[in-house]
Formats: C-alpha cells, structure tokens, sequence
C-alpha cells in the first residue's frame, strides 16, 4: 500500500519569514556605514542597554556622520512604557533608522520602536537570542509579557561579527546559547513551520550543542564564538515558524518574574523537551538524532547543568506559593488580544495545529517537574 501523500500548510504574515539581508563574519561590523546608506538612512539611531554604552560609543564611530545619537536605554522584557518612550526620542532626534547593538534587549527596544514607527532597523546582535531574525516581540504590559508580531519589527539587515562577543561573560553565553537550542527544539512539532526552516532548527540545535562545551572552555575563542553566532542565526530563523510551550513558560517567568530571558529559558528547557518527547515523539527524534543523543530530555538536562546554569525554579527565585499563578499566566498570556499600543496583534501558542497546546495540565506538570529539578 502507498503512503499517504505528504500535506502541509503554514500561515502567511510573518511566519518563516527572516530578514532581507544578512551581512556574517569576523570583522563585518566594518561596513555598517553602508549598511545604513544601503537603506537610503542618513540618521540612524544606535540602540543598547546601559551596560553596553562603550560598545555602542564604538558602533556610533562606525557609522560616524550618519549617526543621530546613542539611545543606552534599553532593559530585558521590553516594557511597554519604554518602547514608547524610545519612539517618541527617536521622533525628536529626527531618526530615519534604528541600529540595535547587544542582546535582545536592544533588539527588543528597536522592535518596539519600529511598532509604531515603521523605522527600519538595523541589527547587531552579540548574544545567541535569535531575536534579530524574526519580526516577533514579547513586551511587557501590566506585568505579562505578550507575543507581538509586525513586518515593521522584521529587521532589514542584520550584521553578526563574532568579534563583538569574544568578551560575553561565559554565564551570559551560556544562557543565551539555550536561549537559541530553546527555539530550534520548540518549532519542530508546529504545523505553522515551513519545510525549508525545520532543517535550520536541526542544525542549529546541532551547533549549538556542539559549540557550546568548546565556547565555555576558551570563551575568547573567535572561532567557537563564530560557530554559536551561525548556530544563534540558525535558531532565530527556526523561531520563525512559530513558538509554543516553551516560549509560554519561559515568557511567563522573565515578564512576571523577573527572571534573566536566557536563563528563563535554559532552566524550564529539560522538563519542556520531556512534555515534547512524550507527545510528539516523531519530530523530536529529529532533533535528537541532530545532537546525537537517544534521550534528548536527558542531554539538555546535562548540558544545562553543566554549564553551571539553574535548573530548578527555586534557584531563580520561584517557590511553591507561586505555582499557581505561573500556571494562569502561562496559559492566558496569549489568550488575550492586546489594545495597549496602536496595533492588536498578538501571537496565539494555541493555533490550530499545535500538538502540545499550552494548557494548564500540561504547565502543571513542567512547573512541577522544574521544580523538582530531577534530571527527567
């Protein structure tokens, strides 16, 4: 008897859509200057966090006279009033394009940004996050962290030059190296990912397990560090398809809880890879036929765990008087248009075709077993 004949479909918008142009490689941060001509820019606003304002002193020199200034104001999770206070500063220094320089929480701030301003953006990343590859933004508002999505927040051009992170502290790598694995691992089992993406989420994942033990054993080595920007650009297209359980989870602990993104990520990853594994067994294997391992829970349970990282809510500040609450604001961050900025956009991790859709036995039973913080 034949097969049955292959279907599949994946929605429109934004999905499985990177950005125009990629500029990779050591040194490449060399040609920003015309990297903002190239879009017909002529003010560009550098975007970072107070803690990057040397390296974003250094990027402004880069562009020199097509610089509109420094905006060193941007903070994890993307608060909803700072985004605004950004497109208002943006508006009055005359800014005609946006170059976020750091983590996602520059890239985050510029995607806020360009929400409503439709500022093109120019990205360069020097953390493992994959933000800079999709027009998706979680921003907080009264508390909860919601899924935007908008063509104005797709980056037009982004530039990965390893030499910006050779001095990314080992902890901070390591975080935001799960942060990427998290992404290839979340998408492999959603119908709303093209056929073309899942291989970038298997050989992301790839990289990035491979790199990461070589990277947190000489963090100034340019090549493994090269290696985890390609495996970050990798799982940042991979999230292109679309995100579901471990982004709710995750997403609920850094924007109610404070919880650091990547670390937000690496401590719930093995309990959410073993949900996974139980209830979509087939296109997980794929993944962990990827990293060469028979017991994919397990390997990012040990790769979290060696790199030093969290891996029960307790050790990020979570204890049982919280369980409850995590599980509601898991389960209804995204249930809920949202109508406090301009655009109602939102991100559903329930749409049709989610085979592991973000309920509240399934929450229960990550947060439990986080909390636990036995190896699964």
């Amino acid at each position: 008897m034949r097969p049955a004949p292959r279907t599949f479909d994946h929605p429109g918008g934004l999905h499985n859509q990177t950005p125009r142009r990629v500029v990779f490689g050591p040194g490449s941060v060399a040609g920003l200057r015309d990297e903002v001509t190239r879009l017909g820019a002529s003010r560009a606003l550098v975007v970072t966090t107070p803690g990057r304002t040397e390296l974003g002193d250094r990027i402004a020199g880069e562009i020199g006279d097509v610089c509109a200034g420094l905006l060193p104001e941007a903070v994890s999770q993307v608060p909803i009033e700072l985004a605004r206070r950004g497109r208002d500063k943006a508006v009055g220094m005359g800014a005609d394009c946006l170059v976020a320089v750091g983590g996602g929480a520059a890239t985050g701030l510029c995607k806020g940004i360009a929400y409503e301003s439709g500022l093109p953006i120019i990205a360069v990343p020097t953390t493992y996050s994959g933000s800079e590859m999709t027009g998706y933004c979680g921003m907080t508002i009264d508390g909860v962290k919601r899924m935007h999505e908008s063509q104005s927040m797709r980056a037009s051009t982004v530039v990965y030059d390893a030499e910006l992170s050779v001095s990314l502290p080992p902890a901070v790598s390591a975080a935001s190296a799960l942060n990427a694995l998290a992404h290839c691992i979340d998408v492999v089992a959603l119908s709303s990912v093209s056929p073309l993406i899942v291989p970038a989420a298997l050989e992301g994942a790839r990289v990035l397990t491979s790199t990461l033990p070589r990277l947190l054993a000489d963090p100034s080595n340019l090549w493994a560090r090269n290696e985890m920007l390609y495996g970050a650009y990798l799982g940042g297209a991979a999230l292109t398809g679309g995100f579901a359980l471990q982004h709710a989870v995750a997403h609920m602990l850094g924007g109610s809880f404070g919880v650091d993104h990547g670390v937000a990520h690496a401590v719930v990853l093995p309990y959410v890879t073993a949900v996974l594994v139980a209830r979509a067994p087939t296109p997980l294997a794929r993944v962990a036929e990827a990293v060469g391992t028979d017991d994919l829970p397990g390997f990012v349970w040990d790769l979290v765990h060696d790199a030093g990282l969290p891996v029960t809510l307790a050790d990020v500040g979570l204890d049982a008087a919280d369980r409850a609450r995590a599980i509601e604001i898991s389960v209804s961050a995204d249930d809920h248009s949202n109508d406090a900025f301009l655009h109602p956009d939102t991100h559903d991790q329930n749409r049709a075709g989610n085979p592991v859709p973000v309920t509240g036995d399934v929450v229960a039973e990550i947060i439990d077993a986080a909390t636990a913080g036995e190896r699964p």
